[in-house]
C-alpha cells in the first residue's frame, strides 16, 4: 500500500490506500439452484497524522458498491466482502443505500469506518484507543488464538484486518520480550459482549514464545504460540484451550474445547514457498449429520470457530514464476468426512501499483443428502464452487 506524506512544520500528514474490483461467478451443489453472480467493489482511503514524534491519529474508511442477486444481501456473498466483527462498541448501520426500510434489489452500497485511532509512544509503552486491528497467531491457516475478528480460510480479501474498538497498551521487555494488555469493547459497552486479554512474548533458545490469558465474552480462553527455525524450515505451534461460561452467573454446562495447530515451511531458492499444516477443532464433530446441530456451542457463536469437523491437513505452495506473475495453490482436507476445499490462483503486477488475480474455490465432496442444505454428507461437498478475477489499484 502506498502513502503519500506531506510536512505541515513539525507534523506528518500522510495519506493512501487502494480501490479493489472482484467479480465472482458460483454454483451451489444444490440442484434447484442456479449460477450466481456479484461484483463487489472496495474503494479504501487511510490517513495518519502524527502531531508529534510521541502522538499519532490512524483513519481509515471503506465505500464498497455491490452488484450481485438480491439474496445474497440476506445471505453474504460466499468469500467476498469485508468481514464484520462483534467488538464495536457503537458503529453506523453498513448499508449507505438502500437505507433499512427500503426493499433490496441487485444494487447495495456499503460504507465501513475500520480505523479511527489514537495512538500514544512513549519509552515505557505504547498506548492506542480507538478502532484498530487486534489479530494475533503464527499458523498459516487456522490461528486457534485469533478469536477477536478472524477471517475465514475462504476470505478473498484478507490485506486489512477488521477493525475493533480497543483500549491497548504494549509493553516491550528486552530486546524482543512485550507484554500486551486490553480491552476490547462490545456492542453497547456490555461486559458480557467484551474481551480483555493480557499477552506476554518472550525469546529463549531461538525460539519464540507467547501465552494468551484472553475473556472472551462469557468464556475463557488461555492460549500458546511457539515457532522456530528447524534445519533451515520454519515450525509452528498455535493452540488455544476454551473454559465456556466462566463469566456466566447461570453457570450452564458447555462444551469447553480445544483448538491446535501444527506446521512446517520452507522457501526454496527463494522463489518457491511451501507449507503444511495440522489443524485439530476440538469444538467440532466427526458426524456430518451432526454439522448444523453442533453450531450452537458457544465456540461458533462467539469463539471464532467456523471449520465444522474435527480433523484437518492444508498443504499450500506459492511459486514465482517470473517477477511479474506468481502461481499458488492451497488445499483444506476434513480428514473425516472426507471433503476438499481447493484454490488456486495466479497473479499478475501489471505495473507496481496495479495487481491482476484470477482463481477459484473449488469443493470436493458429497454432496447434501436428497438436494436439501441442512441435510450435510459432508463439509466442504455442501459448498458452493466459485470463480473469481480481482484488480486492486494501489494509490
Amino acid at each position: 500500500m502506498s502513502l503519500t506524506c506531506v510536512s505541515i512544520a513539525v507534523a506528518e500528514f500522510s495519506y493512501g490506500g487502494y480501490y479493489k474490483n472482484f467479480f465472482t461467478s458460483f454454483k451451489t451443489p444444490l440442484p434447484d439452484r442456479p449460477l450466481m453472480g456479484a461484483a463487489v467493489n472496495r474503494l479504501r482511503l487511510n490517513l495518519s497524522y502524527n502531531p508529534t514524534d510521541i502522538v499519532s491519529l490512524a483513519f481509515a474508511y471503506d465505500f464498497s458498491p455491490r452488484v450481485q442477486d438480491p439474496s445474497l444481501f440476506s445471505e453474504s456473498p460466499f468469500a467476498v466482502g469485508i468481514a464484520s466483527s462483534h467488538y464495536r462498541a457503537i458503529d453506523f448501520y453498513p448499508l449507505l443505500y438502500p437505507n433499512a426500510d427500503s426493499s433490496i434489489g441487485s444494487v447495495g452500497i456499503y460504507h465501513n469506518l475500520d480505523r479511527a485511532s489514537l495512538q500514544i509512544s512513549t519509552d515505557f509503552a505504547d498506548i492506542s484507543i480507538g478502532r484498530d486491528a487486534v489479530a494475533w497467531g503464527s499458523a498459516r491457516v487456522i490461528n486457534p488464538t485469533d478469536v477477536v475478528a478472524p477471517y475465514t480460510h475462504d476470505q478473498l480479501d484478507t490485506e486489512d484486518r477488521v477493525g475493533v474498538d480497543a483500549f491497548r497498551v504494549r509493553i516491550p521487555i528486552g530486546v524482543l520480550g512485550e507484554v500486551d494488555t486490553g480491552y476490547i469493547f462490545g456492542t453497547d459497552f456490555d461486559f458480557d459482549k467484551s474481551a480483555i486479554f493480557l499477552r506476554t512474548q518472550m525469546n529463549a533458545a531461538e525460539t519464540d514464545f507467547s501465552i494468551l490469558l484472553m475473556k472472551l465474552q462469557r468464556d475463557f480462553l488461555i492460549g500458546i504460540d511457539v515457532t522456530r527455525g528447524i534445519l533451515g524450515a520454519g515450525f509452528w505451534l498455535e493452540t488455544a484451550y476454551v473454559i465456556t461460561e466462566t463469566f456466566d452467573e447461570k453457570e450452564e454446562s458447555t462444551k469447553n474445547y480445544l483448538r491446535t495447530s501444527v506446521g512446517f515451511d520452507y522457501s526454496f531458492n527463494g522463489e518457491t514457498y511451501t507449507f503444511i499444516e495440522y489443524h485439530y477443532n476440538g469444538a467440532g464433530t466427526d458426524e456430518p449429520e451432526n454439522y448444523l446441530n453442533n453450531i450452537d456451542q458457544s465456540a461458533y457463536a462467539r469463539g471464532g470457530v467456523y471449520l465444522l469437523g474435527v480433523h484437518y491437513l492444508a498443504p499450500g505452495i506459492n511459486h514465482q514464476l517470473t517477477p511479474l506473475i506468481g502461481l499458488g495453490g492451497q488445499l483444506l482436507i476434513n480428514l473425516t468426512d472426507p471433503s476438499i476445499w481447493l484454490a488456486p490462483n495466479v497473479a499478475y503486477n501489471i505495473a507496481e501499483d496495479i495487481h491482476l488475480s484470477v482463481g477459484g474455490l473449488i469443493s470436493v465432496g458429497s454432496a447434501p443428502k436428497n438436494g436439501d442444505s441442512t441435510q450435510f454428507q459432508s463439509e466442504f461437498g455442501s459448498y458452493p464452487n466459485l470463480f473469481f478475477t480481482s484488480i486492486s489499484v494501489y494509490y
